[in-house]
């Protein structure tokens, strides 16, 4: 999916938009005891409760492709005959209304799912009529219906005790409010590729990249899981570093970085809406522009290889902060906006490296301006 396709289902979750008749769920204590059953017809809810619900699963179409929003691709076996393909098609067929089915997912998530206290699963299912696009974006009627679930995982937090109002008894008593937090996991079954059903592809949600429901995802969907975000990044630049040793310099270090960032920021002007990506042999193209031994350039293209796998495309956006660069010492530490950057350099003086960064005016100490003294030709110094 890309980011229009995944906004024109996030367009749908409102009360008026969207074909939802019931919202589904089970709230599970912390060992994966069974709470409650939920079944709640959505003409019954006040509208402020039914929207609160279509806000959490909204929440599960949020974030950035690759790294909240995490493809997973089902094999054609799995498709073809599965047991974790075929319960995801029977509470897709039966609009959620297969009990046998729902309480069949609810067992697998209680088996593998595992959060700190109470949580609450929620399951909807809308129907969509596909509009078509036609010249200048105007949407036609089509006969094309997307049906699709939509599961999000909410921890449910506890309040401090505290005294409420209970009307029906016209009193005020001592207890503990509970409240739905924003999911931490999620996913859309199926994924809505080329705005219509892909069967084999679901879409995961994960609030946090780098903690990812293992056992959960294994048990559901059973496939290959992709490298987390962090994890990309990390091998990434562990290849740069170990193929290129002492020339990953600094001014090499700017350079890829520079060669990335701009190529995001031409993706974001093209309005492109499909994640940019990049291959390590596109990247040696840029080590070879910087004079890397062709020797080094060949280790890193072979290194993504193996942690990625031969000609991997990656996700820009998992490889690099496009918010500050960080330039560590043991001793220190210097966080530049990406656009001034380059303007940190390297230099070897009497024997000792140094970081040289111009500093021109408004140059603080713990929130105070200070001034710089400069030397004149004599020797003496005066302040700017």
């Amino acid at each position: 999916m890309n980011t229009k396709e995944v906004a024109e289902l996030r367009r749908r979750w409102r009360p008026e938009k969207n074909a939802v008749k019931r919202i589904y769920g089970c709230l599970f204590n912390a060992s994966g005891g069974i709470l409650a059953d939920l079944e709640e017809p959505l003409s019954m809810l006040p509208l402020e409760e039914t929207e609160q619900y279509f806000a959490l699963l909204k929440k599960t179409l949020s974030g950035r492709l690759g790294k909240n929003l995490i493809d997973l691709v089902f094999s054609t076996q799995q498709v073809a005959d599965s047991e974790e393909h075929r319960l995801l098609m029977a509470l897709r067929s039966s609009g959620l209304q297969d009990a046998q089915a729902r309480h069949a997912f609810y067992e697998k998530a209680a088996q593998t799912l595992d959060l700190q206290g109470n949580y609450l699963l929620l399951l909807a299912h809308d129907t969509y009529d596909v509009p078509v696009k036609g010249k200048d974006d105007l949407e036609l009627d089509s006969d094309m219906v997307f049906s699709y679930l939509l599961c999000a995982v909410c921890p449910v937090k506890e309040g401090k005790p505290g005294l409420g109002y209970f009307a029906g008894d016209n009193e005020f008593h001592c207890c503990v409010s509970q409240t739905v937090a924003p999911p931490e996991y999620g996913f859309l079954f199926p994924a809505f590729d080329d705005r219509a059903a892909n069967l084999y592809n679901a879409l995961f949600y994960c609030r946090r990249p780098d903690s990812q429901p293992q056992a959960f995802l294994d048990s559901v969907f059973h496939t290959e899981i992709p490298m987390p975000a962090q994890e990309q990044k990390e091998n990434f630049q562990q290849s740069l570093a170990e193929a290129l040793g002492e020339e990953y310099s600094l001014e090499v270090a700017q350079e890829v970085y520079s060669q990335i960032t701009g190529r995001m920021e031409e993706h974001k002007a093209s309005h492109d809406p499909e994640p940019l990506t990049i291959t390590a042999r596109e990247m040696a193209r840029v080590l070879e522009e910087c004079d890397i031994p062709q020797d080094r350039v060949s280790s890193f293209v072979s290194l993504c290889d193996q942690r990625f796998g031969e000609g991997a495309a990656l996700l820009t956006d998992n490889l690099v902060n496009t918010k500050k660069v960080e330039i560590k010492t043991p001793q220190v530490s210097v966080t530049v906006e990406p656009d001034y950057a380059p303007m940190v350099h390297t230099r070897v003086i009497d024997g000792q490296k140094y970081l040289l960064i111009p500093a021109g005016e408004g140059v603080e100490f713990n929130g105070l301006p200070v001034k710089i003294p400069f030397r004149k030709e004599d020797g003496t110094f005066e302040e700017e």
